[in-house]
């Protein structure tokens, strides 16, 4: 007859000196005791760690023992949800022998396991965001493909910017030939602008003086006066072409 609770007080001695500094006594009717396990140190030094809680039902290890998720650190619920099923798949594997080393063993290969995916998640994101910045990238100096679709489209788009353009180019202009002032209306409205040339030159210190002397010499010059003259006839302008 199999003596189950000599085989459970052996496995806890052996589990007590196996993790001296994870194993915990709960209680001693029944039995029960946690485990910390924590993973390998994965990239930047990180880790994920579980603590496992153990009940021995009366006839274990005929019988598969309790098992619960005490606490986990960095774990996602699934990864909660895996490890409940391997903790069940190895249990039904080993009944009838001591299994809770086996057990946690398991559970430590698989947090090994998750923080090696959580490495690759990492790196796949990496090289996902440093292909869609290289498509960003060709996208910005090799533009959109040409389809009909999108042209028409930009085509539709063009044409209406370019009839708004217009329309407010044809209201400025039609304004400003509202307000625009004729010459007359000008010298109207400013009587500055009789004068304006003058006052231009004085302001630019251009003075226009008459050489008086040009005049006196005009006396000197033997002008030819048409009443002088014996063929002509005021009333015949052309007489003096009879010649």
């Amino acid at each position: 007859m199999t003596d189950y609770g000599e085989e459970q007080r052996n496995e806890l001695e052996a589990l007590e000196s196996i993790y001296p500094d994870s194993f915990t006594v709960l209680s001693e009717n029944p039995h029960s005791f946690t485990i910390t396990v924590t993973s390998e140190a994965g990239e930047n030094d990180e880790t994920v760690q579980t603590t496992l809680k153990f009940t021995y039902s009366e006839k274990y290890p005929d019988e598969a023992p309790l098992y619960e998720i005490f606490s986990q650190e960095n774990l996602e619920d699934n990864d909660v949800s895996g490890i409940l099923k391997l903790l069940a798949l190895q249990a039904e594997e080993n009944l009838g022998m001591v299994m809770i080393f086996t057990l946690v063993t398991a559970v430590q290969e698989k947090l090994n396991e998750i923080v090696d995916q959580i490495k690759t998640r990492r790196e796949e994101e990496k090289k996902q965001k440093e292909k869609e910045a290289e498509e960003a990238e060709k996208q910005l100096f090799h533009g959109t493909p040409v389809t009909i679709e999108n042209f028409l489209s930009w085509k539709a788009k063009f044409d209406a910017e370019l009839l708004e353009i217009k329309k407010k180019r044809m209201k400025e202009e039609e304004q400003a030939g509202k307000n625009k002032l004729s010459g007359k209306q000008l010298f109207e409205t400013d009587h500055n602008l009789d004068t304006s040339d003058i006052q231009f030159l004085e302001d630019a210190g251009n003075s226009v003086e008459v050489d008086e002397s040009l005049f006196q010499e005009m006396d000197d010059l033997e002008l030819e006066d048409d009443e002088d003259d014996p063929d002509y006839s005021p009333a015949d302008p052309e007489s003096d072409l009879t010649d």
